[in-house]
């Protein structure tokens, strides 16, 4: 989470927000996590660390909005 919070401190431009991905590290942990969900079930601190990706998300796709709209509106 911390390399995500890292670009955005970054004021990167409204292109390179929307083109943000999660890493593979990232990716692999989020897919690991809802694999395990399915199958047996988070620990409290599983849940906590999904919590926190599911906020990171919501994060990012409000910072990608606004960058689209600001391309939206420069064009």
């Amino acid at each position: 989470m911390a390399e995500v919070l890292e670009f955005l401190a970054q004021l990167p431009t409204s292109a390179e927000i929307i083109a943000l991905r999660p890493s593979e590290e990232l990716q692999t942990q989020i897919s690991n996590l809802l694999e395990k969900n399915r199958t047996q079930g988070l620990t409290a601190a599983e849940e906590m660390i999904w919590e926190q990706y599911q906020y990171l998300e919501h994060l990012v796709r409000i910072a990608k909005a606004k960058a689209l709209l600001k391309l939206k509106t420069e064009a």
